[in-house]
């Protein structure tokens, strides 16, 4: 099988199909109906399920799990469980184990379930997708789960993008959070940081000291780009750059003219090696730049 192929497969048709069956129950109330709600296939005595042992969620909150499983004993489970066939007799859990974890709180001997025939590089994928769809995926765990799609599958932003139904620019903007510190990246998984805070922090070597100040003064979006940007103002060399030469004043006038956006060459002394810098003058030229050097 070629790579584009297995890329289609993996994250193509079969897959957006498959996306179909899940359920965004979970991510909701306990008694909140199903966006898509699915027939079942058949029902499965409930001690012949197991979980994936490579889901890569690991903690499900107790207190959640108690309501969502009074909701199933007054109602049952409305939405079936995603499933396939293992090598001995039993069913492994695809996307659902929340819900089987529940269904055992409440007692229940059967669960209805979905059948699929996948792979274990497809359940995996697919258990990744699940995770990220969770309505209290906080933006680090977020991003954590396009790294993984795209560090272990080789997908693109662009791919993931429109499998999931989402811009380009979110899947880009999270994906800058991990660059962070880890304890900012903390803060953020605590919910004392949020997402856009963070994205002012992205690049600042004193990111740790900045995101405190910010917690601390309780200070919105904006103030914490403003503070950000104000340290870098203060921490900016005041000492005169040495006059560049006049073929580096041309290669930053052109690349300038290609790219559309700010061109800085700084030469190393005494050597070959140097800096370029490119100043973006918001997230969408920085997009468009993304685009540009991908070749879409």
């Amino acid at each position: 099988m070629s790579d584009n192929k297995s890329r289609t497969r993996g994250l193509g048709r079969g897959l957006s199909s498959l996306m179909s069956d899940v359920v965004t129950q979970e991510s909701g109330p306990p008694d909140a109906a199903p966006r898509n709600e699915s027939r079942a296939d058949q029902s499965v005595p409930i001690e012949k399920i197991r979980p994936n042992p490579h889901q890569p969620r690991r903690s499900f909150n107790d207190s959640a799990l108690s309501e969502l499983a009074e909701s199933i004993r007054s109602k049952g489970v409305i939405q079936p469980l995603i499933v396939r066939e293992a090598d001995d007799e039993m069913f492994e859990i695809v996307a659902g184990e929340r819900r089987w974890r529940a269904a055992q709180k409440a007692g229940l001997h059967d669960l209805p379930v979905l059948v699929r025939d996948l792979s274990d590089t497809e359940v995996l994928q697919f258990a990744i997708i699940e995770n990220i769809q969770r309505a209290d995926l906080n933006a680090v765990d977020e991003a954590t789960g396009y790294r993984q799609l795209m560090d272990r599958f080789d997908h693109t932003q662009e791919e993931i993008a429109t499998a999931l139904g989402k811009s380009r620019s979110h899947i880009a903007n999270l994906l800058r959070l991990l660059t962070l510190p880890k304890d900012v990246q903390q803060l953020v998984s605590d919910g004392k940081l949020s997402a856009g805070h963070a994205r002012a922090l992205v690049g600042k070597d004193n990111a740790i000291d900045l995101a405190r100040q910010i917690i601390k003064g309780d200070l919105s979006v904006r103030q914490a780009e403003k503070l950000a940007s104000d340290v870098k103002k203060a921490k900016a060399p005041r000492s005169k750059a040495a006059e560049k030469d006049a073929d580096t004043k041309s290669i930053e006038r052109e690349l300038a003219a290609h790219l559309g956006m700010s061109v800085r060459i700084d030469h190393e002394a005494g050597g070959e090696a140097g800096k370029l810098t490119l100043n973006y003058r918001d997230l969408s030229q920085l997009d468009d730049l993304l685009r540009l050097l991908s070749g879409d």
